[in-house]
């Protein structure tokens, strides 16, 4: 027998782990370094990969120079000087000038990792090895192979995430992932509907039903695919977009949310070779979190912790021993003991039968009971029926005759030989016939290997092509994709829009457009008419384009303003929203998705443009201000005062300010007068935004402010009443207006108005402390005899009754209101010296100190 390949390798051998994202030509440049040797082994994680690079080399250097095997295939000479094999069929046995391992961070996974994780510590090519895969088990690799030179490869093209998107509108050459077979059939059926059809890449089919699905995608027959993580390995196709319909899947123990390292990896088969190819969600998967999308734009993705080891140095002298082998501990750390994979699991359950460990003595029947727990379970679920056909099969080689017999097996496959049943039935009855056929494959246990190995793939091919008729049959509407592809050759369907904003395609209305916002009409649900809402959706897009270009040259007497709305052309096409700060405002194109992204932002550069001389026009006293108060050459005090206003919208209570009012000096108070600023006795404001035109555009910042309507009150008001008062206190303040009184139902005066009376009355108090009010003062307001008396207390002033014979009877006389003074120091210093008083406080404290006493 040849030397085994576990060995050190010569001084002058090449160790190498080749490790990048997907789509870096990791896979082609170990066939090239292959082809560069006089013999080599390329291990991979999949039958159906091994089999697209098998074919490849087969091309290069003929077929007697290549073999493959697989668990379930066999081809080409035991001699063939390149072997490519799945990694557990690996002829580690044999010696090669070159040997790979590809997908090495499989070593991590929880099946299969031992696997690949023996291969890394031991297979080693007589010149050259490499290792192939992800980035994330560099520092385990450099730990455990300190030896291995290691390359990194980039991407050769941009992956990018575009965001979720509705499942359909996806574009042509997209795929949507699900986790579960049920919900990719049931992704499919609305692709059906919605698309003419869906190419269906899952797990559990057959490496020839996938293919064949995979060649009507490839074809153009359809132009989506729906796929579970399947996807992710193995298959190379024109992807531009990869869709995840779901973001959390069933690891075989926890349902959990999947990891950025596997999003990456289904995420990076979109965008083949210099292709760029993007990414995102669908079908209300939610949103992906941001620092997912960072590592897989950047596939920067974090470090593999541990990987799964398994010994390989087995004892097979008794069950207890083989058993006490497999519970080895790992030899270095970074590696993790497995004892839960599915032949460990099989083994532990068939030993602990007597009639099983009665047949299995000597290391023979250990090593062949070993054998028989390896046998694989295609439908990957260890139930009864599965370890019964292994007892079976032990119980047979067992026998005197240490063979399968050919009646049983041929009965077996027999009753998988049927094409009825649904998709699901099909599924099972390939896995099962896999089973057969990996069997077959085993030297020794068939009277007629060859032949048996001919029969299971003989049924397995019957059962694929029907499974893939019956997939076809179910998510492909044949009429409406070749509609599809028919209409992509001969190209558009006519569509037009009508000067009323119909959408109308062939004859069909489709639609309504209006503005830059699209209705698909009621119509569109049928499958043949989507096709037309399809050609009406790309006129549409060519019209909004046009549109947009239209819009971005217009004046800005073009654009009225709304409320919180932006029309053109008797149509809303923005809407306003807060800015960054409370007089930058921002706009959100009104659209459907026809109008392109490069469109929109040309929209909204125009509108924001013309909604921000809309209020430097109208606000242009409070926008100064702003810049003002940010500037150096008015004082600190100016400028708070400034800020003050800015924040308030141009209204302050006097009162708020009454410390920066005193900092200020003459040279303030002439530049902030300078500014338009009003400084009152009672208020600070700004003069110019009581005007209806700043009156509009202040109600709209403080509407978006505040999260309320949007409240203005009638032009040329100075007094409002009950309903005509806002429900926003700070709409009313902002607006210039002052609440005033308890009256029931609200009262309220322009802040104006409120200076001009408190200074005449300012006026007549100086030359009288106490006087008649004028009834001319009272008319000027607009406020009733009453109503003005609710005034005068927040003005300092109060009524008092006027004597008799003084005026004429119904005059009010006025005098300032005595403000409440603090008590001087002597005052206080008086009651201090009084003694204690009887106020419950001071009887409570001189208690607690008798009673301390």
């Amino acid at each position: 027998m040849a030397a085994d390949v576990r060995r050190l390798p010569t001084d002058t051998a090449r160790i190498a782990a080749v490790l990048g994202p997907t789509n870096t030509g990791k896979t082609h440049y170990a066939v090239e370094r292959m082809l560069a040797h006089g013999s080599g082994m390329m291990g991979f994680p999949l039958r159906l990969l091994a089999r697209e690079i098998y074919d490849r080399v087969v091309q290069l250097r003929g077929p007697e120079a290549v073999a493959l095997l697989t668990g379930e295939e066999q081809i080409g000479s035991d001699t063939a000087r390149y072997v490519i094999a799945t990694v557990e069929a690996m002829p580690i046995q044999r010696r090669f000038a070159f040997l790979a391992v590809d997908e090495i961070q499989l070593c991590a996974d929880r099946e299969r990792g031992h696997v690949f994780t023996d291969r890394l510590l031991h297979a080693r090519g007589e010149e050259e090895t490499l290792f192939l895969g992800s980035d994330t088990i560099r520092p385990l690799l450099k730990q455990l192979v300190p030896e291995a030179e290691v390359i990194t490869r980039p991407r050769f093209s941009i992956l990018r995430h575009v965001g979720p998107g509705k499942l359909n509108r996806l574009p042509r050459r997209s795929a949507a992932v699900a986790f579960t077979a049920a919900d990719v059939y049931t992704l499919a059926e609305v692709m059906r509907r919605q698309k003419g059809g869906a190419a269906v890449v899952l797990g559990a089919l057959s490496p020839r039903t996938r293919n064949a699905q995979v060649a009507m995608y490839q074809s153009g027959e359809v132009d989506h695919l729906v796929a579970t993580d399947a996807i992710g390995m193995g298959l190379n196709m024109d992807l531009v977009h990869v869709a995840f319909a779901q973001l959390h899947k069933f690891d075989g123990r926890h349902d959990r949310r999947l990891t950025a390292a596997e999003i990456g990896q289904i995420a990076g088969r979109a965008g083949r070779h210099m292709a760029d190819g993007t990414f995102g969600t669908t079908n209300g998967s939610g949103l992906l979190d941001d620092r997912i999308v960072e590592a897989v734009e950047s596939h920067n993705f974090l470090p593999l912790k541990r990987l799964r080891w398994r010994n390989s140095a087995l004892d097979f002298t008794s069950l207890e021993a083989l058993n006490e082998s497999l519970d080895a501990d790992p030899p270095a750390p970074g590696l993790v003991k497995v004892r839960d994979a599915l032949d460990d699991r099989s083994l532990g359950m068939l030993a602990r039968r007597d009639d099983i460990r009665a047949r299995a003595r000597g290391p023979a029947g250990v090593r062949l009971l070993w054998q028989v727990c390896q046998i694989p379970d295609f439908r990957r679920t260890l139930t009864d029926a599965h370890l019964q056909l292994l007892v079976t099969v032990f119980r047979h080689l067992t026998d005197d005759r240490a063979v399968l017999p050919a009646d049983w097996v041929g009965s077996m496959i027999a009753r998988l030989d049927r094409m009825d049943g649904d998709i699901d039935t099909l599924v099972g009855r390939i896995a099962h016939v896999r089973t057969w056929t990996y069997l077959s494959h085993r030297a020794g246990w068939f009277d007629d290997p060859l032949h048996w190995q001919g029969v299971a793939r003989a049924v397995e091919d019957r059962l694929s092509d029907a499974l893939h008729e019956r997939l076809t049959q179910k998510f492909v509407d044949r009429r409406t994709a070749a509609l599809l592809k028919s209409l992509r050759e001969r190209g558009e369907l006519a569509a037009e829009i009508e000067p009323g904003g119909e959408v109308v395609v062939d004859g069909h209305s489709v639609g309504t457009l209006n503005g830059f916002v699209f209705t698909l009409g009621a119509s569109g649900l049928e499958t043949e008419h989507r096709l037309f809402a399809g050609a009406a959706r790309r006129a549409v897009a060519r019209h909004l384009d046009r549109l947009a270009g239209e819009l971005v040259k217009e004046p800005d007497g073009a654009f009225t303003i709304a409320g919180s709305e932006v029309v053109w052309r008797d149509a809303v096409v923005a809407t306003i929203r807060p800015g960054p700060t409370r007089l930058r405002l921002t706009v959100a194109v009104t659209a459907t998705d026809e109008l392109t992204t490069k469109a929109r932002q040309a929209v909204e550069r125009r509108l924001e443009a013309r909604l921000a001389a809309w209020l430097r026009d109208r606000l242009g006293p409070l926008l100064d201000l702003e810049a003002a108060s940010r500037s150096e050459a008015l004082s600190a005090a100016a400028r708070g005062i400034a800020y003050r206003l800015v924040e308030a919208f141009g209204a302050l209570d006097a009162a708020e300010a009454t410390g920066l009012v005193r900092q200020l000096d003459s040279a303030d108070r002439k530049a902030v007068a300078r500014l338009g600023v009003r400084l009152g006795v009672h208020h600070i404001f700004l003069p110019a935004l009581l005007k209806p035109a700043a009156q509009e555009a202040l109600a709209l910042l403080v509407a978006l402010a505040s999260g309320t309507a949007a409240w203005q009150p009638a032009a040329g008001r100075v007094a409002l009443r009950g309903d005509e008062l806002p429900a926003d206190g700070m709409a009313l303040t902002a607006l210039g207006f002052r609440r005033i009184g308890r009256q029931i139902g609200g009262l309220a005066l322009r802040v104006d108005m409120v200076e001009r009376v408190a200074a005449q009355l300012r006026r007549l108090a100086r030359d009288e402390a106490q006087f008649s009010l004028p009834g001319e003062l009272v008319s000027t307001t607009g406020l009733g005899r009453d109503e003005f008396m609710e005034l005068l207390p927040g003005l300092g002033f109060r009524a008092t009754a006027p004597a008799s014979g003084e005026v004429p009877a119904g005059a009010i006389n006025i005098r300032r209101a005595k403000p409440r003074r603090r008590p001087s120091a002597a005052h206080r210093k008086e009651r201090a010296q009084a003694g204690p008083t009887q106020s419950p406080f001071a009887v409570l404290a001189r208690l607690k100190v008798a009673a301390g006493a």
